[in-house]
C-alpha cells in the first residue's frame, strides 16, 4: 500500500527557516538581543533631535545606527567600509541592527558629526547606570578616580612619513651652507605646529614618536571602567578658558593643556554631570605633584587620599629628620622609620605612627635592638606625623609603604583602558580627520565598554566586565 505524502505548508517552511536562523545566530548578537534594551539606553533628547531632522517618513532608525556602531566597536571592525560590507553579507547582523537598507559610508559619517553631543549624553547616562554595578563588584576599586591624557593620531598629511622626509631634505639643503647646522635636530623647527586639514591636530609626542593628534582626557575607576571622557577641542576651551593661553592665537596653546592644567576642568565637568557620584581616592602620575593640586583635591573636591608620586624637581627635605617623601629617618643611621599605622583618639587629630627601624615586635609590645639607641625608651623612638598639616607629604596614605605601592599600581588601569579604546575598539584606525567624527568615535568606544558592563552583569559574570569577547568564547 502506498504511503500518503506529507504535505508541507508555506507556514511550516517559514517556521523551519526562522528556527534554523535563530539557532545559528552569532552568540554576541543573541546575547545583546536578550539582555540589552537599546531603546531604553538612548536619551529622549537624542530621539527628538534625530526624528525632528529625519522626519516622520524615515528610512533609517536611530536605534539601528546605535546598534551598528556598538557592534563595530565590540567586534573591532576598523573602518565603516568593512562594517557596511559585513552588513550586506550577514543577514543576522543586518536584522539585529534593523536595517532594511544598508546606509552608505557618508551617512555613517554624517551621523557621527551631527549627533556627537547626544552620544556624549548617552555615555553620561550609561555612567550613572553602571556605577552601582561597579560599586557592587568591588567597592574599593570603584572608589578610585584615575585620570590620564592621551593623543588620538589623525590621518592627516603631516603624519605621513613622506612629509617628514620632505622637511628633512629642506634641512639638509640648508646644512650644506652651514657647517655648524645639524639637520636632524633642526628638522623639527621646520614642522608646523598644527595640521593643515585640522588645526585641532597639533604636534605631540605620543608613544615614543612625534605626530599630529588631538588630545583627550580619560577617567576610569580601579576596575578600568571609563567614568569620564573629554576631548580638548574648541568646545572644551570655550567652557574652560583658563586652560588656554591669554593669546588665543598662540600656536602653542594646545601644549598648555597638559595633565595638571586639565585636571580642574575635568573634575568640574564630572561633578556637574554626576553630582551624586563621589570618589575618595585620586590616582595620578607625578605630573600632578604640586601643592595647588593637592589643595584643590582635598578642599574643592573632597578627596581623602591622593596617590601621586613626588616629582624630584618639586621635592626638597623639609628637615634633617625626614626624607623628601616625609618619612622620618633615624638621626644616627639615616634609615627610614617603620610605618605602624594610623592612630587618633576622640577629639584628637588623626596621625601616622612611625617607629625606629631597629624596634622589633616582642609579645604585645616592641623592643629596640639598636646598638646605639637614640632614646632611653626600650620601645624605641616613635615619631608621629600629621596628615592634615601637609597634604602633599601625607596625602591620606603614608608614602613608601606597602599600602602605598599596592594602591598606586592601579594607576596603570587607565592606560590599559586607553589601549583598549585605541586597539580593540579601533579608535586609532579611523579614516576621518574631522574633530567631530573623532569625538563621536571616542564616546562610542565608551558606550561600547559600558554596554559590555551591562551585559556581563546581566549574565552574572562580573569578571568579564572588560572582556566582552570572552563572554562569547
Amino acid at each position: 500500500m502506498r504511503k500518503s505524502a506529507v504535505q508541507i505548508s508555506l507556514w511550516d517552511i517559514y517556521n523551519g527557516v526562522s528556527e534554523a536562523i535563530e539557532q545559528h545566530k552569532p552568540q554576541l548578537i543573541r546575547l545583546l538581543e536578550e539582555h540589552i534594551d537599546f531603546d531604553r539606553l538612548i536619551p529622549v533628547s537624542f530621539k527628538l533631535a534625530f526624528y525632528r531632522y529625519m522626519g516622520r517618513k524615515h528610512i533609517y532608525h536611530l536605534e539601528s545606527f546605535i546598534r551598528a556602531f556598538v557592534i563595530q566597536k565590540l567586534l573591532g571592525i576598523p573602518t565603516d567600509t568593512l562594517l557596511i560590507s559585513l552588513l550586506r553579507l550577514c543577514a543576522e547582523l543586518r536584522d539585529f541592527c534593523g536595517f532594511d537598507k544598508v546606509p552608505d559610508a557618508s551617512q555613517l559619517t554624517r551621523f557621527r558629526d551631527r549627533y556627537h553631543p547626544f552620544l556624549a549624553q548617552m555615555f553620561e547616562d550609561l555612567v550613572e547606570l553602571t556605577e552601582p554595578i561597579c560599586r557592587e563588584i568591588d567597592a574599593k576599586k570603584a572608589d578610585y578616580f584615575i585620570y590620564d591624557t592621551t593623543g588620538i593620531e589623525l590621518p592627516v598629511a603631516e603624519n605621513n612619513p613622506k612629509f617628514f622626509n620632505t622637511k628633512l631634505r629642506e634641512a639638509k639643503k640648508l646644512a650644506k651652507s652651514r657647517t655648524d647646522f645639524d639637520p636632524y635636530k633642526a628638522v623639527y623647527s621646520f614642522l608646523p605646529d598644527a595640521a593643515k586639514a585640522n588645526p585641532d591636530a597639533r604636534q605631540q609626542y605620543i608613544n615614543g614618536h612625534f605626530c599630529y593628534a588631538v588630545k583627550a582626557g580619560i577617567v576610569t575607576n580601579g576596575l578600568g571602567i571609563c567614568r569620564h571622557i573629554a576631548l580638548f577641542d574648541d568646545d572644551f576651551r570655550k567652557r574652560h578658558p583658563e586652560v588656554s593661553s591669554p593669546k588665543s592665537d598662540c600656536p602653542d596653546k594646545d601644549k598648555e593643556i597638559g595633565d595638571s592644567v586639565s585636571l580642574r576642568p575635568i573634575l568640574s565637568d564630572f561633578r556637574a554631570a554626576h553630582p551624586n557620584i563621589h570618589f575618595k581616592t585620586f590616582l595620578g602620575d607625578s605630573s600632578f605633584d604640586s601643592y595647588d593640586i593637592y589643595s584643590m583635591l582635598r578642599n574643592e573636591f573632597s578627596f581623602e587620599r591622593a596617590c601621586i608620586p613626588m616629582n624630584p624637581r618639586n621635592s626638597k627635605a623639609s628637615s634633617s629628620d625626614f626624607d623628601t617623601s616625609g618619612t622620618p629617618i633615624c638621626p644616627v643611621t639615616g634609615t627610614p622609620f617603620t610605618f605602624l599605622g594610623k592612630s587618633g583618639g576622640k577629639n584628637r587629630s588623626s596621625r601616622f605612627k612611625w617607629v625606629c627601624p631597629a624596634s622589633v615586635p616582642k609579645g604585645s609590645s616592641r623592643v629596640c635592638i639598636c646598638e646605639h639607641p637614640c632614646t632611653d625608651s626600650s620601645y624605641g623612638k616613635c615619631v608621629y606625623t600629621y596628615p592634615d598639616k601637609d597634604f602633599r607629604l601625607y596625602p591620606g596614605i603614608p608614602r613608601n609603604t606597602d599600602h602605598w605601592n599596592n594602591l598606586y599600581r592601579y594607576r596603570v588601569t587607565v592606560e590599559r583602558t586607553i589601549n583598549i579604546f585605541k586597539d580593540s575598539f579601533t579608535l586609532d584606525s579611523g579614516k576621518s580627520h574631522r574633530t567631530a567624527t573623532v569625538k563621536a568615535d571616542l564616546f562610542l568606544a565608551g558606550i561600547a565598554q559600558l554596554v559590555g558592563v551591562l551585559l556581563a552583569d546581566a549574565l552574572h559574570k562580573p569578571q568579564f566586565i572588560k572582556s566582552i569577547r570572552k563572554l562569547i568564547a
